[in-house]
C-alpha cells in the first residue's frame, strides 16, 4: 500500500526558510509522478511543485524562485526547500503521488496523498 508521510513543517518569520520532507513507502518514488500541494481552509488545494522527471520540477508562479523541490530516489524521499517565506505561504502542505503525465499541478492528477504538515509564516 502506498504511504506518504510529510514532516518538517512549523513556524517561520517572513523572509525565513523551512524544509519539508516526504517519505514514501509501498512503492518507489521514481515510478510515480510526485508533487507538492498546499491548502488553506476554505480554498482548493493548490499545486506548488510537480516533478517532470527525477531532477526537474514545474512550479506554481507564486513560489517560483523561492521554493525548490528535490528527490532522493535512494531514500524514496521528496524535499521542498522553501526560502523567502511570505505570510501567504501559510498552509497545510501535502505531498502526492500519481500515475500519468508528470508535471501536472492539478489535484485530479494524483491518487495518493500524505496527511500533510502545517506551515505558518508570521511576524
Amino acid at each position: 500500500q502506498v504511504q506518504l508521510v510529510e514532516s518538517g513543517g512549523g513556524s517561520a518569520q517572513p523572509g525565513g526558510s523551512l524544509r519539508l520532507s516526504c517519505t514514501a513507502s509501498g512503492y518507489t518514488s521514481n515510478n510515480y509522478c510526485m508533487a507538492w500541494f498546499r491548502q488553506v481552509p476554505g480554498k482548493e488545494r493548490e499545486g506548488v511543485a510537480s516533478f517532470i522527471n527525477s531532477t526537474t520540477a514545474r512550479y506554481a508562479d507564486s513560489v517560483k524562485g523561492r521554493f525548490t523541490a528535490s528527490k532522493d530516489n535512494a531514500k524514496n524521499t521528496l524535499y521542498l526547500q522553501m526560502n523567502t517565506l511570505k505570510p501567504e505561504d501559510t498552509a497545510m502542505y501535502y505531498c502526492a503521488a500519481g500515475e500519468g503525465v508528470c508535471g501536472s499541478l492539478a489535484q485530479r492528477s494524483f491518487k495518493y496523498w500524505g496527511q500533510g504538515t502545517q506551515v505558518a509564516v508570521a511576524s
